[in-house]
């Protein structure tokens, strides 16, 4: 079993307010609560749901939980050369935020997380596949991912491919025939919507039009286009399977939706301002790749300054879309989307 050790979710980022941007300081880690990451006026909102919620608890034991049901779900076994690439990256850590967004969206709509497990476990394969892939030479050619070489470093590129095929393929047979007590026909809708999430008009749709936009002169639609469907995309599929086999209503899965797609591009915004502001050894893999690579980014084209209001916006209108819910059972997702907006790696 893998335990996530509670210091490695935060890197204790100081946030000052300068205007309406913010200014990143690197601490050694340090213990940080919900309102350490947030604005003075946002802190006077969650001061007493931070009282009744210990998010940096919350995000371990639920991490933890998830590896374990990971580790379960992928053993050794023969051909080993293959299962011993998918559970290298599999297993090789992350902040696990795909699943838990699976597990707390089921918990808001009134579910149990053992009926999104499978799903939650799902989201997390495809998306260590994608990193997989992503990593290949002909693709971002990374050897360093989550402080570890990469897998095609370490296997090689045919097994590092094939691996990354199993673990796709695998996701959908996991959710297919491990959920537990959730309708057949909601097992069905959720495994429509990871694969459309992740086919060609979502995940491999903002791949493709990403690859044929290096070097080229890219404006900010165009580039929006790229993040909601590369990595908004599963983001979206992680909180609505979430809520699908939570129970969730129409309404509540489509309100959840919206919340999930700020997210994602919240994410990407915030994955471009540290991509240019912090090191290599801080984030765990190669900074300043898309410099490099020259592609279009967030601070390329709006400047960090901007770049960090328009993230500020994102979170705004993600948090919007939470109003409905009970603020109690909505706390974990609350908690998530600052998590999202201000994290250091």
């Amino acid at each position: 079993m893998i335990l996530i050790n509670p210091t490695s979710l935060f890197y204790g980022a100081s946030l000052k307010p300068r205007s309406t941007s913010f200014i990143y300081q690197t601490r050694k880690p340090q213990s940080v609560s919900i309102s350490a990451l947030l604005t003075k006026e946002q802190q006077s909102k969650h001061t007493q749901l931070e009282s009744e919620f210990d998010f940096k608890s919350y995000m371990v034991q639920k991490a933890n939980t998830v590896n374990q049901a990971l580790d379960d779900a992928v053993p050794i076994r023969e051909p080993k050369k293959i299962h011993e690439s998918m559970r290298y990256s599999l297993l090789a850590g992350g902040k696990r935020v795909r699943p838990i967004l699976c597990l707390a969206s089921c918990e808001l709509v009134g579910g149990d997380q053992i009926s999104a497990m499978p799903a939650a476990c799902a989201v997390e394969m495809i998306h260590t596949m994608s990193l997989m892939h992503d990593d290949l030479p002909c693709m971002d050619n990374d050897d360093f991912r989550r402080g570890k070489p990469t897998n095609h470093i370490v296997y090689g590129e045919e097994i590092a491919v094939l691996a990354g095929d199993a673990l796709l393929s695998f996701a959908f047979e996991h959710v297919a025939t491990a959920t537990k007590d959730v309708s057949a026909e909601r097992i069905v809708r959720a495994i429509g919507e990871l694969a459309k999430c992740i086919g060609s008009e979502g995940l491999v749709a903002g791949q493709v039009v990403d690859i044929c936009s290096e070097g080229a002169d890219v404006g900010l639609e165009h580039l929006e286009f790229i993040h909601l469907h590369k990595t908004a995309a599963l983001l979206e599929g992680s909180v609505v399977l979430g809520a699908i086999m939570g129970g969730g209503s129409d309404v509540e899965v489509e309100r959840l939706r919206k919340f999930a797609r700020s997210i994602g591009l919240l994410f990407q915004v915030v994955d471009d301002i540290l991509d240019v502001t912090k090191s290599s050894e801080e984030l765990g893999k190669t900074a300043g790749k898309d410099l490099v690579a020259d592609k279009t980014t967030y601070p390329k084209l709006l400047g960090i300054e901007k770049s960090r209001e328009f993230a500020e916006k994102l979170n705004k209108e993600a948090q919007e879309q939470l109003k409905e819910f009970d603020i109690r059972k909505a706390a974990p997702l609350i908690a998530l989307a600052n998590y999202i907006a201000y994290r250091d790696n």
